[in-house]
């Protein structure tokens, strides 16, 4: 049986180390602050950046919600950009995606100042992380990393796959795997034979956004598996063709009408692979750590301790 990857156990693991860090700057005057923007009243978004601001109460560091209309304009949003750069005590600006589309999304993640862009998209940061110097790195593929040092899944010299080119998770993922000393391979719609290049990978990341299109003909046996995909789900016939061997998850779909499934299959994940994390509960409560990680980074490089 492939072994699970719990991905709240080292989330905890990371908040808990992160705690005496924030301690420490605290003592120092130097609280560390993150400013999360979220526009119009989107339900999951608003679940993301509550989670968002728990954390960094339970950690002490200062937050600040910022909650512009959903008909804002680029330029409004601009303005509110330019005010938490401005502001000594933010450390961190973090805008919720996706945005309405009369907001140009390209333009305000550009304004985000390099030093509060906690998220790691600026294009500044991310030719830090390909050039291999110090910034905040993408908050998912940093977890991923993460999750592997900590469950001691070995990565440099190993073979890696990344389904998915995406700036948020698979470039940079595929990037950090190779400053690793991984031997890294990006695929995406175009690949041909798609499945016998992921049976090469002995660490295989899913990030498509494609519920459970990576069965048990695209593992290796005693691969791990990283599944990045979250896909809300609705139809009771896709739920039992996937759990036809599992009730509960059958059970808790019929009370709650949806189930969240992840790109790989769950049942030939768990016949076939080595190590896998599961959705939910593996790379998904990584995200929120590394971004109370960056944060604390931002906040110690500005009190000159890093």
């Amino acid at each position: 049986m492939a072994q699970l990857i719990d991905g709240n156990r080292v989330r905890d693991q990371i908040l808990a180390e992160l705690k005496p860090r924030v301690d420490a700057l605290i003592a120092r005057e130097c609280r560390p602050g993150l400013a999360v923007v979220l526009v119009g009243q989107d339900p999951a978004s608003q679940i993301y950046v509550r989670n968002k601001i728990k954390a960094c109460k339970d950690l002490g560091i200062y937050s600040d919600a910022i909650t512009p209309p959903a008909t804002v304009t680029t330029d409004e949003l601009l303005a509110i950009i330019a005010d938490l750069n401005r502001r000594s005590e933010i450390d961190g600006i973090l805008v919720q995606l996706p945005l309405p589309k009369q907001v140009d999304a390209k333009r305000i993640l550009l304004s985000i100042s390099p030093k509060k862009d906690v998220d790691g998209f600026h294009p500044c940061n991310v030719g830090n992380l390909v050039a291999g110097l110090p910034g905040p790195r993408a908050c998912t593929p940093a977890g991923i990393i993460e999750l592997l040092k900590r469950y001691e899944i070995p990565i440099a010299g190993r073979r890696a796959v990344v389904v998915g080119r995406s700036d948020i998770v698979g470039k940079p993922a595929a990037m950090l795997l190779l400053h690793e000393h991984a031997t890294v391979t990006i695929c995406h719609s175009k690949t041909p034979d798609l499945p016998a290049v992921c049976r090469e990978a002995d660490i295989l990341v899913a990030a498509m956004g494609r519920p459970a299109m990576i069965t048990g003909e695209y593992i290796k046996p005693g691969a791990t598996v990283i599944d990045v995909g979250t896909t809300r789900v609705e139809d009771r016939a896709v739920v039992e063709r996937l759990f036809s061997e599992t009730p509960d998850r059958l059970a808790a779909f019929d009370k709650r009408g949806n189930v969240t499934l992840g790109d790989v299959h769950p049942g030939e994940v768990a016949r076939v692979a080595g190590a896998y994390t599961p959705v939910p509960g593996g790379v998904g409560p990584l995200t929120i750590a590394m971004l109370m990680t960056n944060t604390v980074a931002a906040a110690e490089r500005r009190a000159g301790l890093c």
